[in-house]
């Protein structure tokens, strides 16, 4: 913005009157940008990486908490993150309100997530030419069986849960009529947070809404868009200089950014009391993973918070569609083991489905966003045939010897109908010690989690109401909960895992790249088929896992 002085690092101590321009321009992530070489191309650039929900919501509170910051302006273009993250920085951004303080928001133009967001601030003002999209909610995802058929890779798929719609896309061409049922409850379950927020905040009925919606007011422009309430007024970015003079009492304008902000160091002593926050994001990996949950990490993590004497209480963050059911249920066993001496409470982001449910199920309470997607409690096996991919694609073939029946189950040849029958097997099996663990970890009855399982996913806000999550809420409320029920006035935090040091972490993502580009370099164009060949081989046969689906 012309004639804003920004405020530099490292020791930032802000002066009377001023703003606090928070600009969330990019992907807000559970802990931020966790690869190196994106950060270290970022400094370069002198760009932003994935945000900290974590630093954004502690940053809010200090500038409440801060004398000389008078207000916030708000910029959300580029902004990318869940619906259940969104709503977390918006109450977030609502408690900050409550301190008198003013927020004012500007977007060149407003995509619907962005202005769900902004619309909490007291005034909204888009360029006279930009837009505001509100229209609804959609989703839609890609089916890849005839993609797979061109490959020459069947998968073989054994399940169970009339609503486990993970395993769609690899068998059929469309939705099925089940999974179409469950989005549309659970997409209508956001829809209508949506509303109520929107509502709130500016004085318009969710009727009113649902009509802008249905007349495209997303196609108008924003100097038309003023009458109908959505915004305060349409201006250009150099005009709102004015604006926040005028908020400021100042004849110019001095704004800190979220960095400064997020330096500012508390004056209160650190209790020697903790409350632990564990993070678990992601898909939940049998084997190591750079980008997801690895349970044997995970694990170690989970005991050394048992270890350490200074930790009275723990947050449980998941966030995470699921994944390897193996994996989930040596997660769900170290959680009993730690809630066996301190309290576990488990704080849900933007998903906790599937084998994310499953690690969560056993906590002594939990809380979701009311947009947060979860349950989804159901089980699904694929295992991939790709003999044609090797023999036509890729020009090999496979043969040997084997002493027993089931000697040898490879993804290079068709499934035996006896093999088919072990699977099924073992897949009911462990969806009836998945409902097991969500019985036991609920209050519940199995034949009650078996009427609200099948694979179906809900909203938390839909979750609350069967009995799957306890309040809803977000990861400062489980804070305070594991501070009750680990009966502390005053605590700290800590957070696990611990990330690594940037030149080990470095190190470590220079050395996966290069082993990707000489495996690129070798192979040529039949790289890809090496790569796709290399995922499905390394996949759990068990998955307990929603499906991908985007809401936009």
């Amino acid at each position: 913005m012309t004639g804003v002085q920004t405020c530099a690092l490292p020791i930032y101590i802000p002066s009377k009157n001023t703003v606090f321009s928070l600009k969330l321009n990019t992907a807000v992530a559970e802990r931020g940008d966790n690869n190196p070489l994106s950060e270290l191309m970022n400094m370069v650039n002198e760009e932003e990486g994935k945000l900290s929900l974590a630093t954004i919501l502690e940053s809010i509170d200090k500038a409440k908490e801060n004398e000389n910051i008078s207000g916030i302006y708000l910029n959300t273009d580029g902004y990318s993150a869940g619906y259940a993250t969104t709503e977390a920085i918006r109450n977030k951004l609502s408690e900050f309100k409550e301190s008198g303080k003013f927020i004012v928001a500007y977007n060149e133009t407003f995509g619907q997530k962005q202005y769900y967001l902004s619309s909490v601030a007291d005034s909204i003002y888009v360029n006279p030419y930009g837009t505001v999209e509100l229209s609804g909610l959609a989703t839609k995802g890609l089916f890849y069986k005839k993609a797979l058929e061109k490959l020459g890779v069947e998968m073989q798929i054994f399940r169970v849960g009339t609503f486990k719609s993970a395993v769609e896309p690899f068998m059929l061409d469309k939705m099925s009529d089940a999974n179409k049922e469950q989005v549309s409850v659970y997409l209508n379950s956001v829809w209508s947070t949506i509303l109520d927020g929107i509502s709130q905040s500016r004085g318009l009925s969710k009727d009113e809404l649902n009509k802008l919606a249905n007349d495209g007011i997303a196609f108008e422009d924003g100097k038309d868009i003023v009458e109908t309430g959505l915004i305060t007024g349409a201006l250009y970015k150099s005009q709102m200089e004015d604006v926040l003079k005028s908020m400021l009492g100042t004849d110019k304008v001095k704004a800190a950014t979220l960095k400064n902000i997020s330096s500012i160091k508390s004056s209160k002593s650190e209790p020697k009391d903790k409350i632990a926050v564990l993070y678990a994001d992601g898909e939940i990996a049998g084997g190591k993973t750079k980008d997801g949950i690895y349970w044997i990490e995970t694990i170690k993590s989970i005991d050394k918070i048992i270890e350490d004497k200074s930790v009275k209480g723990v947050v449980f963050r998941v966030n995470s569609p699921g994944g390897s059911a193996y994996a989930s249920e040596q997660i769900w066993e170290a959680i009993e083991r730690l809630k066996a001496v301190k309290p576990v409470v488990v704080s849900m982001g933007d998903y906790a489905a599937s084998g994310g449910y499953y690690i969560s199920a056993g906590a002594d309470y939990i809380f979701a966003e009311p947009t947060t997607l979860t349950g989804s409690i159901g089980v699904f096996g694929m295992v991939p045939n790709a003999e044609k991919l090797i023999s036509d694609k890729i020009g090999l073939s496979v043969d040997g010897v084997k002493t027993n029946t089931f000697g040898q189950m490879t993804i290079f040849e068709p499934l035996s109908s006896v093999e088919k029958v072990k699977i099924q097997k073992s897949v009911e099996r462990v969806y009836d010690l998945f409902k097991t663990r969500c019985a036991d970890g609920r209050g519940l009855s199995k034949d009650s989690i078996g009427v609200i399982a099948e694979g179906r996913v809900w909203t938390g806000e839909n979750a609350l109401n069967i009995g799957l999550v306890d309040e809803l809420g977000g990861i400062e409320q489980a804070k305070a909960k594991a501070a009750e029920l680990a009966e502390l006035d005053t605590y700290g935090t800590v957070v696990y895992p611990k990330k690594k040091e940037f030149l080990e972490a470095f190190m470590e993502e220079l050395s996966n790249e290069g082993t990707i580009n000489i495996k690129q370099k070798i192979m040529g164009d039949d790289y890809q088929y090496i790569k796709f060949l290399d995922y499905i081989r390394n996949m759990d046969k068990i998955h307990a896992r929603m499906e991908f689906m985007e809401i936009n």
